[in-house]
């Protein structure tokens, strides 16, 4: 487990919205009946909750382009960091174009990824540890190597900050307890303070270990007993829907390699033709936005 300052990114989730339902979403989308959008006036706190944090502030999802607000959302973040230091997060979806110039002006990092790519995997994030992994010490080295914690980044949603944006999200769809108070300077937590978040969540998470992915495309989530019992009480749309498979295939007896795209910097650009913009690699390894210009 990383200190939250180790992070390269914090995210704020503006909202569980998407205009996709890929398999094992890490935002869980699709089990929830009515998605959130986060109000103006929790940016804003989440925004200067931020303030002395020395890296890059990420716009997220879902798809943050949905967000009745986005115009305001961004410039209010630009008014407080210069673009370098804001990231956005999206799949650029065909109705919002209008906003291209708007995320040249703001964005100095985005990350695209509209899963348009084939061979695209995600880990059944709803396979419970607790359930596929019987050995207590076993499953706390998983959790505490967790490649998502010790890669990805820490987030803030309408209900609070967490360590984890997977944390997150299963505090939003489950309904649980929210996060920490989004308070000044509260990302300088380290892995001491993560121990309740985790005996919360992690537990119940299966990004830790060696599972059988599903490629996105299928729009089916692989879930254990405990989560789906969970969800069904909870009225999940897609399980409703029938959109899951219940998971007994066990863990892997060797790692396999997924989704190598991040370096595929044509599908990179592809997704930014859509809105009439090339990508540039930028000093902090993320790609930069900029309007094609007319010759």
């Amino acid at each position: 487990m990383r200190p939250l300052l180790d992070m390269d990114t914090i995210q704020i989730e503006i909202t569980n919205a998407c205009v996709l339902q890929c398999s094992n979403c890490t935002r869980l989308v699709g089990h929830h009946k009515q998605p959130f959008f986060m109000d103006m006036d929790f940016f804003k706190k989440a925004v200067d909750s931020l303030i002395n944090f020395p890296k890059m502030i990420g716009i997220m999802g879902g798809e943050p382009l949905l967000h009745p607000h986005f115009k305001e959302i961004s410039l209010y973040l630009h008014s407080k960091f210069p673009r370098e230091r804001c990231g956005l997060w999206s799949t650029f979806p065909k109705s919002k174009k209008h906003y291209a110039p708007l995320i040249a002006e703001v964005y100095g990092n985005v990350l695209l990824n509209d899963h348009s790519t084939e061979g695209l995997n995600h880990a059944p994030i709803l396979v419970s540890g607790k359930e596929c992994i019987r050995d207590d010490f076993l499953m706390w080295y998983y959790i505490d190597h967790c490649w998502i914690q010790n890669s990805w980044s820490a987030s803030i949603t309408p209900k609070g900050a967490f360590f984890c944006e997977v944390a997150a999200a299963f505090d939003m769809v489950f309904n649980n307890s929210g996060g920490w108070p989004v308070e000044l300077d509260w990302w300088k937590k380290t892995p001491k303070d993560y121990t309740e978040q985790m005996e919360r969540f992690c537990v119940n998470c299966g990004v830790p270990y060696p599972l059988h992915g599903r490629t996105d495309s299928e729009g089916v989530d692989d879930i254990s007993y405990s989560n789906f019992k969970k969800l069904k009480e909870l009225g999940s749309p897609k399980i409703n829907k029938g959109r899951y498979h219940l998971y007994a295939e066990g863990l892997l007896t060797e790692s396999v390699q997924y989704n190598n795209f991040r370096n595929d910097y044509d599908y990179f650009n592809r997704i930014a033709a859509k809105y009439d913009m090339h990508l540039k690699q930028n000093k902090r390894g993320y790609l930069q936005p900029f309007l094609k210009r007319p010759c």
